[in-house]
């Protein structure tokens, strides 16, 4: 078995051998047996390991100086060996001795760590500003300044179902993996504004030496500026619900001119999906679509055959008090939750279209095969209820 502690951006290949399975170190993110800190990317997280460092090595040094003396004393002045304990009510020197040297100890580890921290809520002369919204389970960025002004996306966990159920061989950026990572220049300093839409998440990627908590109804900001391009990998790092294991965060890092471009493929994306809630889908248009936003936002409560988790998600499954009754309690439960239960809100995560066609897939799919009224559900009607 090979040891490698990970590297900057795409790491070189090493192979472990763990429970019979060959494990391959992580692009972005941590290697086969690392035992070490990130080195980083970024100024901040070469500061952290530095700091780690010289923090271990001071204390090693207190611990070797200090339970050496005791040893020591312990051996070499025992009473068999007719020493006699000191008896003294004050010692000037002793005083000073464990006072002043503990004193720069302190002074010493302080003075870096703090001009360290200073150096981390510092999010003034930005280049790019992003929001990200922590959702269970999930992350929505927007980009509020930039090329990519008004971009904006739910970026989910996109490890494929076989693998979270042990049916396929995993990959090495199992649970690790996302459908739109978060794009930004190299060299550029990035502001993260961080809120959260339900409980406390937190938006952490070791390699970029950044751990901000995402709070709801506030707004806490970070930063960082990568010096290389490449894929680096976080996780939410709060225990905010069930899925707390499946809401990872991607960054990519591109050279200015991939960023520039980027940015204009994104608007002109958004603008030829720019989305009429007038207009009328067919029923398997619904269904189709439904099915997508369901497999991303939806299964992992409701479960993929609907019978949802007993005691806290309700089975979609047979469910006559929203799936097979008039439509208009449903799509006010998507819209805008349950307080004081699992569910959340989606009003700010999907589009009428979407909702509509997550609502249409859930009215006809399992046993439920469109047997309550409003069997399809259009996004004007959706749009109404807003």
């Amino acid at each position: 078995m090979k040891m490698v502690r990970g590297s900057l951006g795409m790491v070189a290949l090493s192979w472990a051998t763990v429970a019979g399975a060959q494990v391959q170190d992580m692009p972005g993110g941590p290697a086969v047996n690392q035992l070490n800190l990130h080195t980083g990317v970024t100024p901040i997280a070469r500061e952290i390991y530095s700091l780690h460092w010289m923090m271990l090595v001071i204390c090693t040094l207190i611990f070797i100086g200090v339970f050496g003396v005791m040893l020591y004393s312990i051996i070499r002045h025992r009473k068999d060996k007719g020493h006699k304990a000191a008896k003294f009510e004050e010692h000037l020197g002793l005083e000073l001795t464990w006072t002043v040297i503990p004193f720069l100890i302190i002074v010493g580890m302080a003075i870096p760590a703090t001009r360290t921290v200073v150096a981390m809520k510092d999010t003034t002369s930005a280049d790019l500003t992003v929001k990200a919204t922590g959702y269970q389970w999930k992350w929505g960025y927007e980009y509020l300044d930039g090329p990519a002004t008004g971009v904006r996306f739910l970026s989910n966990l996109s490890t494929p179902q076989d693998q979270i159920d042990g049916k396929a061989p995993i990959g090495n950026t199992y649970l690790m993996e996302v459908d739109h990572p978060l794009v930004v220049p190299v060299n550029q300093k990035v502001r993260v504004v961080l809120t959260a839409a339900d409980v406390i998440h937190a938006w952490m990627v070791p390699e970029l030496g950044v751990k901000q908590d995402a709070i709801p109804g506030f707004l806490r900001d970070t930063w960082f500026r990568a010096e290389k391009p490449g894929i680096y990998r976080g996780q939410c790092a709060e225990l905010c619900g069930k899925n707390h294991a499946y809401m990872p965060i991607v960054v990519e890092v591109k050279s200015q001119e991939d960023y520039a471009q980027w940015a204009a493929q994104q608007k002109t994306a958004m603008a030829a999906a720019a989305e009429d809630p007038n207009k009328t889908w067919s029923k398997d248009e619904l269904i189709a679509k439904g099915k997508e936003v369901f497999s991303t936002t939806c299964v992992a409560c409701h479960q993929a055959n609907g019978q949802g988790i007993p005691g806290t998600f309700p089975a979609l499954n047979g469910d006559v008090k929203f799936v097979l009754a008039p439509m208009k309690g449903q799509i006010e439960t998507v819209l805008n939750g349950h307080p004081g239960t699992a569910m959340a809100a989606f009003r700010d995560q999907l589009s009428d279209t979407q909702i509509a066609a997550v609502i249409t897939y859930t009215r006809n799919a399992w046993d439920n095969a469109g047997k309550g009224p409003d069997p399809v559900v259009q996004p004007s009607d959706v749009k109404a209820l807003r």
